[in-house]
């Protein structure tokens, strides 16, 4: 564009023809599973330079699911946090981790 043109964002639709501003809101968790009906997927990534373990999803309540967090933490010896469903260990702990929730009673899906 050349200097001084001013850039028209009328695009030829406007919120009168039907349009309207839609917000997404994340689905809750709606069916709750005991540990012995979950198949867990574990998961490594790399944040901030440093490993993050990622197990989940998981299918419980959002008390219940804070509980086995905080077992868990206590047990590992880590930090970790509980979002949408997955569960984040600071660390590359996997196996420990995969030891800890298969005592707890979690099952784990088959790998390829």
């Amino acid at each position: 564009m050349s200097k001084g043109t001013k850039l028209s964002l009328d695009i030829g639709s406007s919120w009168s023809d039907g349009w309207s501003l839609e917000t997404q809101t994340k689905p809750k968790i709606a069916v709750i599973e005991e540990p012995s009906k979950h198949a867990l997927v574990m998961q490594k990534e790399k944040r901030k330079g440093k490993m993050v373990s990622l197990v989940g999803p998981f299918y419980l309540s959002d008390e219940e699911a804070q509980k086995t967090l905080t077992l868990l933490k206590k047990r590992l010896a880590c930090g970790g946090a509980y979002k949408e469903g997955w569960m984040e260990f600071q660390g590359d702990i996997g196996v420990k981790l995969r030891e800890a929730l298969e005592i707890l009673s979690f099952r784990f899906k088959k790998p390829k």
